[in-house]
């Protein structure tokens, strides 16, 4: 198990440094892929007592956390599966989308 985090925190280390611009998504594209995630996030992104905000974070963080996921090295079910569907360009898509909501 800890083999698999070093290897997976080796590839984002490497995937983050390789110029690879984390937050080129497009909000647009985004905003028309956000509706699943509105269910438990709130349409606006503003979250709820259960499920965090999204709006206004910072892109990179939400594709390195939405990465994280998918991969397994963060634990929650729910996003498990949802981030296990997503494309790369879906995270930083999302991203955009929701780090341009509340400014």
């Amino acid at each position: 198990m800890m083999i698999k985090k070093l290897i997976t925190a080796s590839a984002i280390a490497l995937f983050m440094g390789s110029g690879v611009a984390w937050a080129d998504g497009d909000a647009a594209a985004g905003k028309a892929k956000a509706d699943v995630c509105s269910g438990c996030h709130g349409a606006a992104g503003m979250g709820d007592e259960n499920n965090p905000a999204l709006a206004g974070l910072d892109a990179a963080y939400q594709v390195e956390q939405l990465a994280a996921y998918k991969s397994g090295d963060r634990e929650h079910a729910m996003m498990q599966m949802f981030a296990s569907q997503l494309s790369d360009e879906d995270m930083a898509d999302l991203a955009a989308y929701y780090s341009t909501l509340g400014q």
